[in-house]
């Protein structure tokens, strides 16, 4: 899948066992296929291709280091929401043009007043003027409101799979 690709929600039929494995996966992706095999008490061949069966289907997507901003020296985190000017097609290109500025790592388009939330990684105070200014100078975009995140209370990446779902 794309980076700016729409996802393609498609009803896709997870077991109690590939609910499992992905749950253990998201605590800890380095886990060997031999130490889920034993938690799990199946062979690891049988792990390997439900593993290589839902990265096939795009229910795994990557497995990546999971890096915290603030310990790399992005010291601002902040949201942004904006107002674009409704037209044609207007949600994909505002989108990508959003998407491409250095320091957002998230753009979500909404149904309402606001139209995009856009969330800023920013070293400093200056790079996040430099973002907010690019937001700005983009004859696309209406208006911005930007708030910076003082405290992060939660941020947890994982998808909440029970064995039920």
């Amino acid at each position: 899948m794309k980076k700016n690709e729409p996802t393609k929600r498609k009803n896709t039929q997870l077991d109690r066992i590939d609910r499992k494995i992905l749950n253990i996966l998201q605590q800890d992706a380095n886990k060997s296929l031999e130490e889920i095999s034993k938690e799990l008490k199946m062979s690891k061949s049988a792990i390997h291709y439900r593993i290589k069966r839902m990265q096939e289907k795009g229910i795994i997507q990557k497995f990546m280091a999971l890096v915290d901003p603030l310990k790399v020296g992005c010291d601002i985190l902040a949201i942004s929401m904006i107002r674009a000017k409704f037209g044609p097609g207007y949600q994909k290109k505002v989108g990508e043009k959003l998407s491409k500025i250095k320091g957002v790592w998230a753009v979500y388009f909404l149904l309402g007043d606001i139209d995009f939330v856009v969330l800023i990684r920013a070293k400093n105070r200056e790079d996040l003027q430099r973002i907010i200014n690019e937001f700005i100078s983009t004859p696309e975009i209406e208006r911005s409101s930007t708030h910076i995140i003082l405290e992060r209370i939660k941020e947890d990446p994982m998808v909440e799979l029970t064995e039920t779902d």
